[in-house]
Parts: structure tokens; sequence; C-alpha cells
């Protein structure tokens, strides 16, 4: 079965940017292929990565909403086989990964059939994909969900903040709640001035009982590149982020 990376942390610390150097690196030390699967509602994976994002999960089952009205299922399909059938649309296939997104739901209304329909593509795709790398939503709702099937790698993400930290920190306590039992977990800091970390924040990391994986520092191109839309993964080779990264994937022995 292919080992399950999920990255989870406070919305704003850059989550999704380290998802998709991380997936990059798997992909350049021939771990492939990968599993992107994009957990969060408010979806830009594919952005990070620099590919057209597939058609949602949120999007298709919309569609599958308004099929009786417009009567898009072909004569003699059950609802639940157009579904199927649809859903196999919802990967984009790359040389060495393939992208799903989860998306949303129009209107009002919870995310429950989307968040079903995540766990049960996981599920259905695992064995086919060594590594699937998760970027979830910001908080705690997909962990409390148990979306994921099982979890080999549970990455924390924060920026130097006491918030992000905490927030961290409240992440991991609910997974041991829910007893789930990755074979390894801990913090990755990011943003971090001159990639160094001050005694409130390190103070803090302890406080949480949380393992420091490692520190990300901040660039400025990252920001450069977010602003001209340009995908974080083109980042030059000597980019102190991506170095940053790989490291610590490298320690991590993904």
């Amino acid at each position: 079965m292919g080992k399950i990376i999920a990255v989870a942390g406070k919305g704003g610390v850059g989550k999704t940017t380290l998802c998709g150097l991380l997936i990059q690196y798997l992909c350049q030390t021939g771990r492939t292929p990968v599993l992107a699967v994009d957990a969060d509602a408010n979806s830009n994976l594919n952005e990070v990565l620099g590919v057209e994002a597939p058609p949602t999960l949120g999007e298709i089952r919309e569609e599958i909403e308004r099929a009786g009205t417009n009567n898009v299922i072909p004569a003699g399909m059950t609802k639940n086989s157009y579904l199927e059938m649809r859903i196999s649309d919802a990967l984009t296939e790359e040389h060495s990964f393939d992208l799903m997104v989860m998306g949303r739901s129009q209107g009002q209304g919870c995310y429950c059939f989307v968040n079903g329909l995540v766990q049960t593509q996981i599920q259905k795709l695992q064995s086919n994909y060594p590594y699937i790398v998760v970027d979830n939503e910001a908080g705690m709702e997909h962990i409390s969900r148990g979306l994921l099937p099982a979890m080999d790698t549970a990455i924390l993400v924060s920026d130097c903040s006491r918030r992000g930290v905490q927030a961290a920190g409240r992440i991991a306590q609910l997974m041991a709640e829910l007893n789930f039992k990755p074979r390894q977990s801990g913090l990755i800091v990011n943003r971090a001035p001159g990639g160094k970390l001050d005694a409130g924040t390190l103070a803090e990391i302890q406080a949480q009982g949380l393992t420091l994986l490692g520190v990300v520092p901040q660039d400025d191109s990252v920001y450069r590149f977010d602003c001209d839309g340009k995908p974080i993964v083109q980042l030059p080779e000597d980019s102190p982020v991506r170095r940053a990264l790989e490291e610590i994937a490298a320690r991590l022995e993904l």
C-alpha cells in the first residue's frame, strides 16, 4: 500500500508551498508515481505545481446533484455508475505524479459528501502509488473526520508565531486522541527569518511536546513567485527554501 504523507497546520503558514516542493522532491528522487491530493476546499496546490486543475470532486458532486433535472446521465446508467465514471476524470495525470482536487460544494451545506469522496478515492487508489501526499485544509476538520485511512508520516507546519505552534500542537493532540499512529511525525517551522528560531518559539514547541523536524527560512523569492503567478516548484536549485525542505525530507527517510 502507498505511504500516506499528511501535511496539516494553521491557515496561511505555507503548507501548500511545502507540499508542492515535497511532491517535487519525491518525483526527482525516483519515488514515482506520486498521488498529490489537494484536500483543501480552497484549493490551489495545482498552482504551486504548475499544472491545470482537474474537475474537482466538489464540481462532480454538484453535477450529479443536477443530473436529475438536466438529463446528463445516459439512459440505462444509474447515478452511482455515472458518478464512478466521472470520478475517473478527477485526476490530472502528469509525467511523474497525478493530482486529485477536493474542491467545494456550491452554495450552502456541509462538505460531508465531498469529504467522503476524497476518503473513498484515497482508499481505492492507495495501492497504485508508492506515495500519496495530502495537503489538508487549515485546521482540524479532516483529522477529526478521519479522512485519511492511515498515515505513515504526519507533517505539521507552522510559522514562527506561538499561535501557529499552538495550532500544530492541538492537531498533534487530536491525532493522539484518535489513536492515529504515524510511523513518524513532527513540526516544520516555515518562514523563519534567517532560518533561525528565537527562544520563545523554541519554548512553545517544547511546551506543545512537538518534535522539530526542521526550519525553512524566509525567502522573498517565494513571495515574488506567488505575486507573478509562477509555480513555486520552479524556484531555482539554490533556493534556501528548496534546500531546507530537501534536507528535512532526506532526514525523514521517506
